[in-house]
């Protein structure tokens, strides 16, 4: 089993519900487990068209047998499910699933970047993170 940290966002719909759903679907992906989830926190859109509500965030410490590849597909077939559609870059999203961290794995990819690459410059990223570390 993996130990990783995931970063959860949503400005969409019902923010807390959508959170909600989708920490209750990781928990139930095969083998895996959601161990600690932080608070949830409000934060101001960054990047991305003007106008956009509110973020709420919240971030998972979770232990998996997935590889970081598969663990990825999965999320994004959680983010299709909850009625995430791609639109513009950091645009509105009903959901938003990243892989923060992944045990203590490095990687670069066109698919995947761990750590990821905005966490430390994000505080909506980095303040829910350190609860779960």
């Amino acid at each position: 089993m993996m130990i990783c940290y995931l970063g959860i966002g949503s400005n969409l719909g019902n923010r807390k519900k959508n959170i909600k759903l989708a920490t209750k679907k990781i928990n139930a992906l095969e083998n895996t487990r959601v161990l600690k989830k932080s608070k949830v926190m409000e934060s101001l859109p960054v990047g991305g068209p003007g106008g956009q509500h509110n973020f709420l965030n919240t971030a998972l410490k979770i232990d998996t047998k997935l590889s970081a590849l598969i663990l990825l597909k999965k999320l994004k077939e959680i983010e299709n499910q909850l009625g995430r559609k791609k639109t513009v870059r950091f645009g509105p999203r009903v959901i938003d699933l990243d892989i923060l961290l992944y045990a203590d794995q490095v990687k670069s990819s066109k698919a995947l970047n761990i750590p990821h690459p905005r966490m430390f410059v994000r505080d909506f990223v980095i303040k829910p993170l350190m609860e779960v570390l």
